[in-house]
């Protein structure tokens, strides 16, 4: 996801989508370690959007 994307998102939004990544990226982790992923660039990817929905997020806060 870009960031101009999740900027133009409501905060509320912002926390419910990051809350999915992580349940994905849970989801991601189990299927790896069971069996054997086809992407393996998956769990670098959402790992990264994770970051940058933690990044504005943290930078609304700062905001005030």
């Amino acid at each position: 996801m870009k960031v101009s994307e999740i900027r133009e998102m409501r905060p509320d939004e912002r926390q419910s989508e990051l809350e999915k990544l992580k349940k994905a990226l849970f989801n991601l982790r189990t299927r790896a370690e069971t069996e054997k992923l086809e992407n393996t660039q998956l769990l670098k990817n959402m790992k990264r959007d994770i970051a940058r929905f933690k990044t504005i997020i943290r930078q609304g806060q700062l905001k005030g």
